[in-house]
């Protein structure tokens, strides 16, 4: 995904964030919205054949370099696997159990020992130790397994909504459900009362398409930068030997 994929990206996300609440740009929508998802996961998920944002981010990349934490990055400390981990929870729990009204992927797939986590939730506000523990023993191949099962289901949920549905507004009853479902900590509740206050527009606009979209790019900052030190590690080195 070169600079002119993105920018056309950002060009279809400003369209649809214009029509979609619209009930007779429906079609228009939804198809706007699988055209920008499908570029924020894996090829494999959509079996595409443009490169996508996660298809850059993961080209060449080592899994030490997924797991390294923290990070010395100008607005995250967090390892490239926690970015993966939170933007595959954030979008399993709004479009599944606040879209759909159904179950998480993760705990029907039993998602937690598969990945070799002991975390229900989103991510949010984890400590440091937290963040640690999940970047290091996470099963980096798993979480890329959840990734493209959570990605197809939401694609799913959103070709079968009917004309009128983007403007539903999310039910009490389905936060009540994450809460007790431990979905988000504690101290992240103001997750739930921001979800609480968005229409099904609302939760495709950011959760399944702009917060992917920001955190992949700040993936592939991470790995960026950890290369380019790396290889001034190495020259480095090597001006020492000499």
């Amino acid at each position: 995904m070169d600079l002119l994929q993105k920018r056309l990206w950002n060009a279809n996300h400003k369209k649809l964030t214009s029509i979609i609440t619209r009930p007779s740009e429906h079609n228009t929508a939804v198809n706007l919205f699988l055209i920008n998802h499908s570029l924020l996961h894996s090829s494999k998920m959509s079996n595409s054949t443009t490169t996508t944002l996660e298809d850059e981010l993961f080209k060449d990349l080592k899994e030490v370099t997924v797991r390294e934490y923290p990070v010395l990055a100008p607005d995250t400390r967090n390892s490239i696997a926690w970015h993966i981990w939170h933007i595959t929870r954030i979008e399993d729990m709004t479009m599944n159990v606040l879209v759909n009204g159904a179950e998480q992927i993760f705990h029907l797939g039993s998602w937690h020992k598969k990945l070799k986590v002991n975390y229900v939730h989103s991510g949010n506000e984890m400590t440091e130790n937290e963040v640690s523990d999940l970047s290091t023993n996470i099963d980096i191949s798993e979480l890329l397994s959840y990734r493209v099962d959570v990605g197809q289901k939401t694609r799913d949920i959103v070709s079968n909504l009917q004309p009128g549905d983007f403007k539903r507004k999310v039910e009490p009853e389905r936060l009540k459900l994450l809460e007790e479902q431990f979905a988000v900590k504690k101290e992240s509740a103001w997750l739930l009362e921001y979800w609480g206050r968005k229409t099904v527009a609302g939760l495709i606009l950011m959760p399944a398409t702009r917060h992917l979209f920001l955190h992949l790019n700040k993936s592939v900052r991470i790995k960026q930068k950890i290369q380019e030190n790396k290889k001034s590690q190495h020259i480095e080195e090597g001006a020492d030997i000499l």
